[in-house]
């Protein structure tokens, strides 16, 4: 791997960005990568996430959504703008820590693989701080029914923690429809459609308050199986 593009959607995210961005430069100097960028991709935020992203240097570039479009939105963007040989696509808050990113490299290039997807369901002893009760239990039965929809055999779709070889990027993300947070689910749809070879990878995982998924973005997920299914037979 010779270069990689980081892709991190943020809406309202000026109070957590700031470690962010400095975790990621710090793991980063450690690397030898011959290009790295990192692209923040604001969704329309109210505060001051913008500003700092744009302001912070050291490679970090600001895309701008027009408006608060939604995340899937906001990661499609960032995929397709990406210039590096592989990109990661990384929550904001850094639930999966970015030391993790050597776990998807190992497992995508031993597995020959084009996508390496983050699992917190593989091997739940690497969760180390949990869910509320009702949400973590609602997610495997979100993934349940996902497998019996749309017939993908991940046991963790939404860990939003993913590498992508540039090729499979464009071709996945070209082809997404969703701006919500089915997207994770379509995208890895489209994947199997395209015979792109996608490996799962059991990482380290924290949860952090400030989840900006809603009761009715759940219940609107559950619906929008259904929909990908129509949308990419």
């Amino acid at each position: 791997m010779h270069s990689l593009s980081i892709v991190i959607p943020a809406f309202n995210e000026e109070q957590r960005l700031p470690d962010t961005l400095e975790r990621i430069t710090r793991w980063l100097a450690g690397k030898s990568w011959d290009e790295v960028e990192i692209l923040v991709v604001d969704d329309g935020s109210k505060d001051k996430t913008a500003k700092f992203a744009a302001s912070y240097g050291r490679g970090v570039h600001l895309l701008q959504n027009p408006g608060n479009r939604g995340k899937g939105y906001a990661v499609r963007h960032g995929m397709l703008e990406a210039t590096g040989e592989w990109v990661l696509y990384t929550d904001a808050d850094l639930s999966a820590p970015i030391e993790e990113f050597d776990r998807l490299c190992l497992a995508a290039t031993n597995g020959n693989a084009q996508v390496a997807i983050g699992s917190r369901a593989l091997d739940r002893s690497l969760v180390q701080v949990h869910q509320a009760a009702f949400r973590e239990y609602s997610g495997r039965f979100f993934n349940l029914v996902m497998r019996m929809v749309t017939g993908l055999p991940f046991r963790d779709t939404q860990c939003g923690f993913k590498l992508f070889r540039r090729e499979a990027a464009q071709a996945i993300f070209s082809r997404q429809k969703l701006d919500g947070f089915s997207f994770d689910v379509e995208d890895l749809y489209i994947a199997k459609k395209l015979g792109i070879a996608v490996v799962e990878v059991p990482v380290r995982w924290s949860n952090v308050e400030g989840t900006k998924v809603s009761l009715m973005s759940g219940l609107r997920s559950f619906q929008d199986l259904a929909l990908i299914r129509r949308l990419h037979g």
